[in-house]
């Protein structure tokens, strides 16, 4: 059944944060937190249907109109290896890009990078593992070799003003070497971090992190590169995301990345679901008189499209309870 938003009522209010109840702002955590929203390419690279340009283009559109400043839409990589993202060129190309939300696109190569230009793109990001094991798997070389393979790209992008983005994978855990050290993490971060990106996001790739190791990853982490420029990607494998993003919060982290309806996982990490649902961390940082700038309505009725796009069921509690106060009304 379609989310009649003008029908929720005050029902929506019971549930949507501080106009239904009262909330007591967390002293110590950050007034305002910025979502960068993943799941046009982090959500749907692993679906083995393949989405139409169109309904991605739509969606991509949808999330523009949620108040998220920050949506990344696809990846320049070849279609040998992500089949999903065969249409990078014409997706980015078809979107409509409104002021003040920047549209990063993943990039895995100076070929890619190339590509990315010729569309117009003005942010990328770049990815790298602290898992040696991982880095050989996903990208068929060590860590050290992919970061001296990205320096080409990272320097490339910097000469045509593109902001570059890195991600780190499996930040608390890799499927092949199990638990990783929190120093390989704030090494390859660091790395990262002097070579030109802006923002570096740590990801608990197989989302196998509690807030014990994840505070042990920030620790380390934030002893080389200051708190503003780090973001966290977990994945809700365990059902911990929420609970390693809240540590971060409290560690001095702003910046979460998120995929609507947790959509997502990794294709070359056995066994990691979903990314942590955006509708799930919005409405815990409103209850929290944190700041996101989303209207978490639009969020889902956006969830609720390309659920029905894929043919599935959301992966959010939160759409859940939403959507449950729409059928309750009938």
């Amino acid at each position: 059944m379609r989310l009649d938003v003008t029908a929720l009522g005050n029902e929506w209010a019971k549930v949507s944060g501080p106009a239904g109840c009262t909330t007591i702002p967390h002293q110590g955590l950050p007034k305002r937190v910025k979502i960068v929203e993943v799941g046009p390419r982090d959500g749907l690279q692993n679906e083995t249907f393949i989405v139409p340009t169109s309904c991605k283009v739509e969606f991509i559109n949808r999330l523009s109109q949620t108040g998220l400043q920050s949506i990344e839409v696809t990846s320049f990589v070849s279609p040998k290896w992500v089949p999903q993202m065969a249409d990078h060129t014409k997706v980015f190309s078809e979107i409509e890009k409104k002021p003040g939300i920047s549209y990063p696109v993943l990039v895995p190569n100076t070929k890619g990078l190339e590509a990315a230009i010729g569309a117009g793109v003005k942010e990328i990001a770049i990815f790298g593992a602290a898992s040696e094991s991982f880095s050989q798997k996903n990208i068929n070389c060590s860590i050290a070799e992919s970061l001296n393979r990205f320096q080409s790209v990272v320097d490339i992008a910097k000469s045509n003003d593109i902001r570059i983005r890195g991600y780190v994978s499996c930040v608390c855990g890799c499927p092949y070497e199990g638990p990783i050290e929190p120093t390989a993490v704030a090494k390859v971060a660091k790395q990262m971090y002097d070579m030109g990106c802006y923002e570096i996001s740590l990801g608990d790739t197989i989302g196998i992190g509690t807030p014990g190791s994840m505070r042990g990853v920030l620790e380390e982490v934030l002893k080389v590169i200051p708190p503003e420029v780090v973001a966290v990607h977990c994945h809700d494998t365990y059902g911990q995301a929420l609970s390693n993003i809240l540590t971060a919060l409290e560690m001095g982290i702003a910046t979460v990345d998120a995929s609507v309806a947790g959509l997502g996982g990794c294709p070359y990490a056995k066994g990691a679901s979903g990314n942590v649902a955006t509708e799930d961390v919005v409405y815990m940082l409103h209850g929290m008189s944190i700041e996101t700038g989303i209207d978490l309505r639009k969020l889902v009725l956006t969830a609720e499209y390309i659920c029905h796009v894929l043919n599935r069921t959301t992966s959010s509690k939160a759409g859940l309870a939403l959507s449950g106060v729409q059928n309750k009304q009938g």
